[in-house]
């Protein structure tokens, strides 16, 4: 047998607020309201001037377009806040050449190659930890895809003197 339970009064419709809370502000919406309803009731025998008409439909374009732009402008901000280890987080398994340095001297040692292993974030900026074991920001790597010491041998190897062919052709 079935039980019937009961229905809570306070989701009746007549139960339900009918008092609307005031905004603060208009927007886009309320203001394009707002047109027209002032030119559905307007005199029809001292109509609205033509450029008090033309003066409100500007200011409601450059609402819209103010509107736009802080839409654009939070879209901005909410990117820039983007942990720098997921930006560059598609790095990983990427073998990266960078310059070294001496650390008493601050000379330059020259260029070594190495895979990124992982990525972490310190003082805001993106630290690349290396197969190596060094650990680098991000913004030393010079070129990321081959090893230094790869395209070095490659194109000695490939360099051909036209004077080796056989047959004498260039």
């Amino acid at each position: 047998m079935t039980t019937i339970t009961s229905i809570d009064p306070s989701l009746y419709l007549s139960n339900q607020s009918t008092q609307r809370a005031p905004l603060s502000e208009l927007g886009k919406d309320e203001f394009l309201k707002l047109l027209v309803a002032q030119m559905q009731n307007q005199n029809p025998m001292n109509t609205m001037d033509e450029g008090e008409f033309i003066a409100q439909m500007a200011t409601f374009s450059s609402l819209e377009q103010m509107m736009n732009m802080s839409k654009s402008m939070e879209l901005l901000v909410n990117n820039q806040l983007v942990s720098p280890a997921i930006q560059y987080s598609h790095m990983i398994g990427e073998t990266v050449n960078y310059r070294t340095f001496d650390e008493e001297t601050g000379r330059e040692k020259g260029i070594e190659s190495s895979k990124v292993v992982s990525v972490s974030q310190q003082d805001g900026w993106a630290v690349f930890h290396l197969e190596n074991g060094e650990k680098i920001y991000a913004d030393t790597v010079i070129e990321v895809g081959t090893s230094g010491q790869e395209t070095d041998d490659e194109s000695e190897n490939n360099v051909t003197d036209p004077s080796d062919n056989e047959e004498g052709e260039e």
